[in-house]
């Protein structure tokens, strides 16, 4: 049975967030589909400074003020895949994964993605050389040789940031130039450690179990010069080389441009009355988060009035959608922190109303042993627990190395889910570690049917482990999607490891990226994963 919305938004980022914003505010029934986490590539950003109002913030907490802003007008949202767009006529389907959605407007905001440089060897090193965040992998190369590919916007900043790292960056732009002229290419320039490399490419890159040469190419000349690692060390390759539309959905239904970027006018409208189109989809000079909540709010604002003609055509009564503003009561009624205490106000206030959702109750066992590490989890449970009747606290004495300040969810009797955090759980990996006892204390993130069956499938014991960096932000959606899983399956374990307290882990692997994802202590691999994604690892 097909679910009818006034309009439905393509896309979680922070134009399709904009949007929901507007539309939501205006009272329409507005439903937003994201197939991956809600915020878009910003979330990966670690340092927002140029966002109007905001002296600095990070991208993922930028876009969750939003989602919480458009949820609180009463916006719906929906983790979902579409797999096909039909555009004809007064009601537009969406259909997904997830069954099928129609709505008389449609819009689009999915987006852009990461392009890969293409050369030799650069899928073989990831994750032991090649890597596409520097924010996540950047302490991976301190005092190493590190090459930067591309000459945009995020190869510039991104660049910047490795300087932090980096015995010598080195910039691999493809022109005579970078793309963009700003302070930071001026500061790039100067900077004592970087050098500029124009007009140059990578052919590719080779080594062992680390890259311990990168060979380049000059575009103007044609000749090669191989960069050879000094002796027993290795160096870092980092990719930025702008993104590729996500046209797949829209291809031979919308107008687009040679570059697959779709054509609007100015009020985000397509050639397709009720499709609009907004962010990085769409055709501009500029692609940053100001302007694509621009196009968000341009894009909601030209379809309410489409909608309230099309209605009056139709001789359509609408409906007004009720706001509830019960969420946002239940955080303002969070027990205040005491001083020195480890979760602040801010952070109760957002863990308020997840916390009164939870179904079951649950128990934090915490293994204790007399490091710092310990004394900061045995704070945090204790709050955790006073923060909710379904949350109980437990301290066991660690049996050994491997369980020292380990946190492992359990259910009421005391039987471990197969959720354990090793480290303590802060940074980027807070949110999920929360979410790990959403899901074991229910009603658990909703994943749809169809991949709930699949996780009830796994017959084979899997122990999954997954490295990361608290500085991290794709790791979360990594353990996020494992631990979604194993809190659903007994087969399933899914253990947690701060990468900077395990050395062991870090040399065993050979781990130079993050998230790292193993398999029963053997399978390996690298970036960020649905739970879609591990279902297709695990059960292939």
């Amino acid at each position: 049975m097909e679910k009818m919305y006034d309009a439905i938004v393509v896309g979680g980022g922070p134009a399709g967030l904009s949007a929901a914003i507007y539309m939501a505010r205006a009272r329409f029934r507005v439903l937003v589909i994201e197939k991956e986490k809600v915020g878009g590539q910003i979330t990966i950003t670690s340092e927002v400074v140029n966002y109007p109002g905001i002296i600095m913030t990070d991208g993922e907490q930028l876009t969750g003020k939003m989602r919480q802003q458009a949820e609180n007008f009463g916006a719906e949202f929906l983790s979902a895949e579409v797999t096909s767009l039909d555009l004809d006529g007064d009601y537009k389907t969406v259909h997904t994964d997830r069954g099928d959605f129609k709505a008389p407007g449609i819009i689009y905001a999915a987006g852009a993605h990461p392009r890969l440089a293409g050369f030799e060897g650069e899928s073989e090193f990831r994750g032991h050389g090649v890597a596409y965040c520097a924010t996540c992998d950047g302490e991976f190369f301190s005092g190493k040789d590190i090459f930067v590919i591309g000459g945009g916007y995020a190869a510039v900043e991104e660049g910047l940031f490795l300087t932090r790292y980096g015995k010598k960056v080195m910039m691999v732009v493809r022109r005579d130039c970078c793309s963009i002229e700003n302070a930071e290419v001026d500061e790039l320039k100067e900077h004592p450690n970087v050098e500029m490399m124009f007009n140059t490419e990578v052919v590719r890159v080779e080594g062992d179990s680390a890259i311990r040469k990168v060979v380049l190419r000059n575009r103007v000349t044609g000749k090669e010069t191989i960069y050879t690692a000094p002796e027993n060390d290795f160096c870092g390759v980092f990719v930025f080389v702008g993104y590729a539309p996500e046209n797949e959905l829209v291809k031979g239904k919308v107008e687009l441009d040679p570059q697959g970027y779709i054509i609007t006018d100015r009020d985000q409208k397509t050639n397709i009355d009720g499709v609009y189109a907004a962010g990085d989809i769409c055709v501009k000079n500029l692609r940053q988060v100001v302007t694509a909540v621009s196009d968000g709010a341009v894009a909601a604002t030209s379809m309410e009035k489409y909608l309230g003609q099309l209605y009056r055509k139709l001789g359509i009564k609408r409906t007004y959608v009720k706001r509830e503003m019960k969420e946002a009561a239940k955080a303002e009624n969070a027990p205040k922190a005491e001083a020195g205490a480890f979760l602040d106000d801010a952070t109760r206030q957002a863990l308020a109303p997840v916390l009164a959702r939870f179904t079951r109750p649950i128990r934090l066992r915490l293994y204790t042993d007399d490091s710092r590490m310990t004394e900061e989890n045995r704070r945090m449970v204790m709050e955790l627990a006073s923060l909710s009747d379904k949350v109980e606290a437990e301290f066991v004495p660690s049996a050994g190395e491997e369980d020292n300040h380990t946190i492992s969810i359990c259910d009421a009797e005391g039987n471990e889910k197969g959720l354990r955090f090793h480290g303590v759980p802060g940074g980027h990996e807070f949110n999920s570690f929360i979410l790990a006892m959403y899901n074991a204390a229910g009603p658990g993130q909703d994943v749809g049917e169809a991949l709930q069956k699949r996780i009830k499938g796994i017959s084979k014991p899997l122990h999954v482990k997954i490295a990361v960096s608290l500085s991290c932000t794709m790791c979360p959606d990594l353990v996020a999607a494992a631990q979604r899983i194993a809190a659903d399956n007994e087969n399933v374990t899914a253990d947690v490891y701060d990468l900077q307290y395990y050395p062991s882990l870090k040399e065993k692997y050979n781990i130079m990226s993050v998230p790292c994802l193993i398999i029963n202590d053997g399978e390996v691999h690298f970036g960020k994963k649905s739970v879609s994604d591990l279902l297709d690892i695990f059960q292939a």
